[in-house]
């Protein structure tokens, strides 16, 4: 037989005792309304340095009902270390607690002892559940001088909770709801409720692994559970006070400010992995509006929440990228403040505990209930050691790295690729820039558009070029990645506006069948053109930000497609060409083909790289497509306007005499 969790020679049995009255048997009742109410703090599960108490020197008469810090509590059914309850033997109970409908039951009390826990088999006391959710017991003098009985929270009335329940279910959710009208808690009962949270918690993320639903839901419970114990260590302050704990699975630092408040600022809050700046001084004074001018921080870095919210739930556009979690989850929220609005962005310095690989990007994240998202947060500064992210609002938070899932071998294929592309577009782009410039056209031939698409063209793919180039130390860095987005947005919009002018400027020469009037040239001035081809493509950039101001900013430092942001781009795009296709159909007509012919070849290589750019997600060989076109636009614009243009190439072989 097996009694307080260990064999032993002796048989004991267990007795239901019963009431009877006139031949009539039933469960005795009385218990329930004939106890003495036992409430005293130090019987909890919690460590006491200098052992004290003693149950041996109580004078135990009938039946008592237990109570801690105002709450009902139960005697623990699972062995307590020792040096706990305020003594050197604390004792728990064997064989579990009845059920109301079980009556009055015995049960064995067992105390730990020498790391065994089963050390003495003490005694035997008599148990019962009453009807409102609370236990009795029939306490008797234990026979050892140092032990004492324990208390454990009455949430655990029905033992642990399976992996099949859900910690969210059975224990945290009962959690909750118990201390949900709790304002204030000593630190040992907060550190133990803490300590039982995870140590659950643990146990459902080793068996839940497979199923993200369930992680995601268990994650949230056990948030709530830790912020709102934290919570109950603020207690109110004139000037300054705070709290800090290391646990396990939990570090928290909790900082309170009052309003006589003498402090400048308040010190960084740091844990092991983790450090914050904020400024609570700001936001007590905040609170000045309301009466209270107070404000309390609480700073908690969890070791073991990645095994619950993991890296994986971090939605990106690239889906096959690897996730890896490089920084412990840490949280921060503002408990019995009244004004919670930040005067300024939250710092957060989160030390790596993976090395950072090389090639990857690390992003600082913070719980969207169901996901990581970046929103609102943005690196500051990053290293080997360590990423310094800052936060416009209060969450949860943690550090991802992205490297990407494709062979090294393919990437430096495509590194060499993109180099040498691009490049090579460069150089033609100049060289056509050059011409506009400083060649001799025929009278009535205006350069403008060319020369300023040309510019835009340039500018772009360079800017692009160097962004792509120094991609893993840019993104990082999300608020310089998002205006560099903005402003390749404006660079290729424009790119599409002066060749939409382009083609206006062609239609106006073809209808007249002559140069352009005078009166028209004072309409399409340079000046005025110049205005035109920058400013459409700045409005829809700045409308786009006021729609969408997080639509910048994607994994490639590009426009986001997420919530259909990229139309703000492909949009204006596709509007153009189709415009262009109608002017063209209109001139194929004429006697002016080989403008048409430059036209229509200025639409497709312009056109046809971004149509393409729909296909290359889950193609190799339109990638490569894509960016040889794309980066060749420069090109194949010196190769139409330059080397096919007869007047060109004989100022070509001017200046070559001239040189040579």
């Amino acid at each position: 037989m097996y009694v307080c969790g260990h064999s032993i020679n002796q048989r004991y049995f267990i007795f239901s005792y019963v009431l009877c009255i006139n031949g009539s048997c039933n469960t005795l009742m009385y218990p329930c309304y004939n106890y003495t109410v036992l409430n005293d703090s130090r019987r909890s599960t919690s460590y006491s340095s200098s052992p004290s108490m003693c149950d041996r020197d109580v004078n135990w008469v009938g039946w008592y009902r237990l109570y801690l810090n105002g709450q009902n509590v139960r005697m623990p059914e699972t062995c307590v270390p020792t040096y706990r309850c305020g003594t050197d033997v604390p004792l728990w109970l064997s064989d579990g607690h009845p059920k109301p409908e079980d009556g009055v039951v015995t049960r064995d009390v067992c105390g730990h002892w020498n790391n065994h826990c089963s050390y003495y088999r003490l005694l035997s006391i008599r148990v019962k559940a009453c009807p409102d959710n609370y236990y009795v017991y029939e306490f008797v003098t234990p026979t050892l001088h140092c032990s004492t009985y324990c208390a454990v929270p009455l949430w655990l009335s029905d033992g642990h909770p399976t992996v099949e329940d859900g910690v969210g279910t059975t224990f945290v959710q009962n959690l909750l709801d118990q201390i949900q009208n709790i304002t204030v808690l000593p630190l040992t009962s907060v550190t133990n409720l803490l300590d039982l949270v995870f140590n659950t918690s643990e146990k459902i993320s080793n068996s839940s692994s497979g199923d993200p639903k369930k992680l995601v839901s268990e994650g949230i419970q056990v948030l709530k559970a830790s912020e709102k114990l934290v919570s109950m260590l603020v207690k109110p302050t004139n000037t300054f006070d705070n709290v800090s704990f290391i646990r396990d699975s939990v570090e928290a630092q909790v900082f309170l400010v009052g309003p006589q408040v003498t402090l400048n600022k308040i010190p960084q809050l740091d844990t092991t992995h983790a450090s914050m700046d904020i400024d609570l001084i700001g936001i007590a004074k905040n609170n000045n509006k309301t009466g209270s001018g107070s404000a309390a921080v609480a700073f908690m870095s969890y070791t073991t929440m990645e095994n619950l919210l993991k890296a994986e739930f971090f939605n990106t556009s690239d889906d096959t990228s690897v996730k890896t979690m490089m920084s412990t989850v840490i949280s921060a929220t503002l408990p019995k403040t009244t004004n919670r609005q930040l005067t300024k962005p939250v710092n957060f310095t989160l030390k790596h505990i993976r090395e950072l690989v090389s090639g990857g990007s690390v992003w600082c994240v913070y719980w969207n209930m169901t996901e990581w998202t970046v929103d609102g947060c943005c690196v500051l500064d990053t290293n080997s050691s360590y990423t310094v992210c800052s936060c416009v609002h209060l969450s949860t938070f943690a550090l991802i790295m992205q490297t990407s899932s494709t062979p090294a071998e393919d990437d430096h294929l495509m590194e060499v690729l993109n180099l040498v592309a691009v490049s090579v577009g460069l150089v033609f782009n100049s060289l056509a820039l050059l011409t506009f410039a400083f060649c001799r056209w025929k009278p009535g031939v205006n350069n403008v558009a060319r020369i300023n698409l040309c510019i835009s063209l340039l500018s772009a793919h360079l800017l692009f070029f160097l962004t792509q180039h120094f991609l893993t130390h840019i993104r990082p860095l999300q608020v310089l990645c998002g205006v560099l987005s903005g402003f390749l947005h404006f660079l290729f919009l424009s790119c599409f506006v002066w060749m939409f002018i382009e083609a206006v400027l062609l239609y106006i020469c073809v209808k007249n069948l002559s140069q352009i009037s005078s009166r028209q040239r004072a309409v399409l001035s340079s000046r005025f053109l110049i205005v035109i081809g920058y400013v459409i493509a700045l409005v829809i950039v700045g409308v786009s930000v006021g729609l969408v101001p997080d639509g910048y900013g994607s994994d490639e430092c590009w426009i986001k497609v997420e919530k259909g942001f990229i139309w703000s781009f492909l949009g204006p795009v596709c509007f153009i060409l189709a415009k262009h296709m109608n002017h063209e159909h209109y001139w194929s007509f004429s006697l002016f083909r080989i403008m048409v012919f430059k036209t229509l070849a200025q639409f497709v290589v312009l056109g046809c790289p971004w149509i393409l750019g729909f296909f290359t997600k889950d193609s190799k060989m339109m990638e490569i497509l894509f960016l040889i076109l794309n980066s060749q636009q420069g090109t194949f614009i010196f190769l139409i306007y330059c080397l096919l243009n007869n007047e060109v190439r004989q100022q070509y072989v001017k200046w070559m005499r001239c040189l040579f």
